[in-house]
């Protein structure tokens, strides 16, 4: 037996390519009456019990099934009138439908009650929508109609995300006890790829914060990290263990984030010790945890990292302390990350007192935008301040003075932003602007609006008034994206709406020619313009002859009414006349004088 063992083992390192030449046979020992689950000619009794459960003498081949394709995901990027997907949640029900904003409505996909019991989802390129259960969570998509894809088994799920690239679905539930558990899944197969349980002091230095691992490298989702207590455990998607089988170590660790296309990490460390080790910033290059640069920063209170949306660029912003530490000013620092060496640039606002309200980059830009002011200010507005970045310099374009706005909403195209009041104080103010003239487009006002949001395509803005800040005006509305208003909607208990992600299938040249070639491409679009607002006129038209037509019929039909009881009310009339005069009485008017006094009046004393 031992020697159909041996055999059976240089098989198989054979078949693995496994050299064995250096092994030493001799020191091998095996477990003693083990046959590995192999057996020798001499088993004449195993054969014997292989043959009367009938196993055949030939082998045949087995029965291949036909191979039948899914449904194409991504089916409804190709839509013959270019309209793009939302999903809104209101009461139990959860529906999708098409912005059909050239016909001023919005056509119904799919509608379902209880659809979900917390909140839907899209995955971040648009192929699945994911819904919540208290078993787990599942995720849908189809060619014309939304079929379930696969679930998710995890018992209390409370919170999903997925990796950007869709390979992976993170799910995270905790309980009453403290105790917190994250699955990280295979999107296509539903296997538990890795999970952590643990503490909330396990996950992260002060508790769980979500999300709890944050991914890197792009689309590829070749890495996802998460903070420890002094240091940073990132993993690899190749095995799912930490790189180098080690956690980077960085003492006092805050925040961290990645580059949006490179396998770059940026980590902050705050000053501490009363300002002896001062803060700073570092740059890791992944997968070889090497600092590429570093920044340190004295007199800091806090930093905020931002990045742009191509990975050229880092901005940081630094609250820092005055000399009498009773006061904190504001100033920025731009790495310029493609560049040799990482260059980085330090630039303040023009009152470097005021307070940063909010920091937006131009999406695939060089520009951004900054809402700042003090205190003071608060009332009559913010200011916007909006700069470039050109020849490694950052220089101003313009400041807006005293808008009643505290969001920044760039379309994904650039070139345009919704400058949106939506906090307190405000009542959902809204400013439509063109960056490209420095002009505004329009203003308009959705009152209590709670959201804004662009669509993937960059030509219309969606606000919305949810119903867990405000029970009243629940619903949204859809505007151009030069701030003309084209329909709105109202729902009931609103909760949700979320534009359907898309894929960006166009390489930067690709985007350039046709950028170069509009009015060419535009020719088929203009005509189909033309077709639809004769359409909507005569639509339109049919509208007013439908009204005045049954306008036409309620009068008749009025008439005929009257008509009908004028017989009735003129019998009415009569006898009320009647029983006035029965009832009248007659009375006599008497005047009598009963005295008269004079008195002379002293006008002139």
């Amino acid at each position: 037996m031992a020697d159909e063992i041996m055999e059976h083992i240089r098989a198989e390192a054979a078949h693995l390519n496994i050299d064995l030449s250096s092994v030493d046979w001799n020191s091998v020992k095996l477990p003693p009456n083990e046959d590995f689950g192999i057996k020798s000619d001499d088993d004449d009794d195993d054969f014997k019990e292989e043959e009367s459960l009938g196993v055949p003498d030939e082998w045949t081949p087995p029965e291949i099934n036909p191979y039948t394709p899914e449904e194409n995901l991504q089916q409804w990027l190709i839509n013959e009138k270019g309209r793009d997907q939302f999903v809104i949640r209101f009461g139990s029900e959860t529906e999708i439908l098409w912005n059909d904003a050239r016909q001023l409505k919005a056509d119904s996909v799919d509608k379902r009650p209880f659809w979900t019991e917390s909140f839907v989802q899209w995955s971040p390129l648009g192929t699945y929508l994911a819904t919540v259960h208290q078993q787990g969570a599942a995720v849908w998509g189809g060619a014309t109609t939304f079929n379930r894809l696969r679930r998710y088994a995890h018992q209390q799920v409370k919170l999903i995300e997925f990796s950007p690239g869709e390979k992976y679905l993170v799910t995270y539930s905790s309980s009453h006890d403290d105790m917190h558990r994250v699955n990280i899944f295979d999107v296509r197969t539903e296997k538990v790829m890795r999970d952590f349980e643990g503490s909330g002091n396990d996950f992260a230095d002060g508790g769980v914060f979500w999300p709890v691992f944050r991914w890197g490298g792009g689309i590829e989702d070749k890495y996802f990290a998460r903070m420890g207590k002094n240091v940073l455990y990132v993993y690899e998607t190749k095995t799912f263990r930490l790189i180098n089988k080690n956690p980077i170590k960085v003492a006092n660790i805050k925040d961290f984030s990645w580059s949006p296309t490179d396998p770059i990490l940026a980590a902050y460390v705050p000053e501490v010790s009363g300002g002896n080790q001062p803060a700073r910033v570092s740059l890791f290059q992944i997968p070889s945890c090497q600092v590429m640069r570093q920044k340190i920063l004295y007199n800091v209170s806090d930093c905020k990292m931002y990045w742009q949306s191509n990975g050229e660029y880092l901005a940081v912003k630094v609250e820092r302390y005055t000399k009498t530490k009773k006061s904190t000013y504001t100033g920025f620092e731009l790495f310029r990350i493609k560049e040799g060496d990482i260059p980085i640039d330090a630039f303040e606002l023009d009152n470097k007192n005021d307070k940063v309200i909010s920091f937006a980059w131009e999406p695939k830009g060089q520009r951004f935008a900054v809402i700042h002011g003090s205190g003071q200010f608060y009332q009559r507005g913010f200011d916007i301040s909006f700069y470039t970045v050109k020849g490694g310099k950052v220089s101003k374009l313009k400041t807006l003075n005293q808008k009643q706005a505290d969001a920044l909403f760039w379309s994904p195209g650039g070139r345009f932003i919704v400058l949106g009041g939506l906090g307190k104080g405000f009542r959902g103010q809204l400013e439509f602007y063109v960056v490209d003239d420095l002009q505004t487009m329009a203003t308009a006002e959705h009152f209590m609006a709670t959201d804004i949001q662009w669509d993937p395509s960059g030509r219309y803005v969606a606000t919305s008034v949810t119903s867990v800040h405000h029970e009243m005006e629940n619903g949204f509305t859809i505007w151009s994206f030069y701030g003309k208003l084209l329909y709105r909607i109202l729902k009931d208990h609103f909760f949700q709406f979320l534009w359907r992600p898309r894929w960006q299938f166009l390489s930067p040249e690709k985007e350039e020619e046709i950028a170069r070639n509009l009015k060419e491409y535009s020719k088929q679009y203009d005509i189909e313009d033309d077709e639809i607002s004769v359409l909507l006129r005569e639509q339109d038209h049919e509208k007013r002859k439908e009204l005045k037509e049954e306008w036409g019929r309620w009068v008749k039909e009025w008439n005929r009414m009257h008509e009908q009881e004028k017989m009735e009310r003129q019998m009415l009339i009569r006898d009320d006349a009647e029983a006035t005069n029965v009832e009248e009485e007659e009375y006599d008017e008497v005047e009598q004088l009963l005295d008269v006094s004079e008195e002379i009046l002293d006008v002139f004393p």
